[in-house]
């Protein structure tokens, strides 16, 4: 329920949407410019301008850093949202993504894809990991309601952590029997931006889009859902459209930016905690910040992983654990956290 003792100006929510704003700025220029192969600043922009510049600084900005750039930008929106929005429709403040199976859908579909079928680039399986987060989450859901409309959150929760046990220990199998095999596999399950090209993120953004306006539409309902089923009832929300809608639209984001780049850690999980501590309990506010506040953090991490191992790099999803959990232990030790 929300904590209504604990005001939140609205100046000090738009100070935050802005210093966001400028934060992804920085940080877009800053993905652009650092890598394997420094960029000037002035010579991103004339890049991206069309202007005159040398072949191989327009070649590192333009075909390999702005795809990776705005494929990490939709990836951290999408992981940030889905984890705020499942944390809502949850109750739980310490849910994220995979809780409703869609980390484990994807591995399994491709564990599955790289065995009997033979893949091993992203652009072939990426189809496969967004059906399983797909036929994973609509598994959890018609468990969580229990063959009722109503989808019960405790009941969600146990069956995501059932079916996520039950798929990661059939993975560790395949994994033991077939280790060469599974190369792509551990690669894909580190979580990486590298050769995440428009051919792989084009196919996956339209989910993307569908399941954030999606979320952007559901803030004044969850705001209703938080203050009780009953209550929210008798407010006009329909509660278990309202749960539906959610589930669907996290399927979507999470699934999706699974697909692309592999399952990334404590994105989901941080970032609407960071929200909800400057913006309060309500969601339209923390899905706002999020969109803002997510991006960055994956970009600074995405730009950290350049510059740990110059001029090799360290995989994303490494780099996110590392930096958010203890940023998570410090958020979680303040009892306004929990508020929900």
């Amino acid at each position: 329920m929300p904590n209504s003792s604990v005001q939140h100006p609205v100046a000090t929510r738009y100070l935050a949407l802005g210093a966001g704003t400028v934060a992804l700025l920085v940080v877009i220029v800053a993905s652009l410019a650092i890598g394997s192969r420094p960029v000037a600043p002035d010579v991103v922009v004339a890049a991206l301008l069309g202007q005159d510049v040398p072949a191989g600084d327009r070649h590192a900005v333009v075909e390999l850093r702005v795809p990776r750039t705005v494929i990490g930008c939709a990836v951290g929106i999408a992981l940030g949202v889905a984890g705020a929005l499942i944390q809502a429709v949850t109750r739980n403040p310490l849910a994220d993504p995979g809780i409703l199976g869609v980390t484990a859908g994807s591995s399994f579909f491709v564990a599955l894809g790289i065995v009997f079928l033979g893949f091993s680039s992203p652009e072939q399986y990426v189809w496969l990991a967004l059906a399983g987060a797909l036929v994973a989450t609509v598994a959890v859901a018609l468990v969580g309601g229990s063959g009722t409309a109503r989808v019960d959150p405790v009941r969600l929760t146990l069956a995501g952590v059932a079916l996520t046990a039950v798929l990661a220990g059939i993975v560790s199998g395949l994994r033991i029997a077939e280790p060469r095999t599974f190369n792509a596999l551990l690669t894909w399950e580190t979580g990486s931006l590298v050769d995440r090209g428009w051919q792989v993120a084009t196919p996956v953004l339209p989910f993307l889009a569908i399941g954030l306006v999606t979320a952007l539409l559901l803030g004044g309902s969850l705001n209703a859902l938080a203050l009780g089923d009953d209550v929210a009832t008798a407010l006009g929300s329909t509660v278990w459209v309202t749960r539906v809608a959610a589930v669907l639209a996290v399927t979507l984001l999470a699934g999706g930016a699974t697909a692309i780049v592999g399952p990334i850690s404590f994105i989901g999980l941080m970032v609407p905690h960071v929200a909800r501590w400057v913006a309060g309990p309500d969601q339209r506010w923390i899905i706002a910040l999020t969109l803002l506040f997510a991006p960055v953090l994956l970009l600074t991490a995405d730009v950290l992983a350049r510059v740990v191992l110059w001029p090799g790099e360290m995989p994303v999803g490494i780099v996110t654990a590392f930096v958010g959990a203890p940023v998570l232990i410090a958020l979680v030790r303040r009892r306004k956290a929990f508020a929900l």
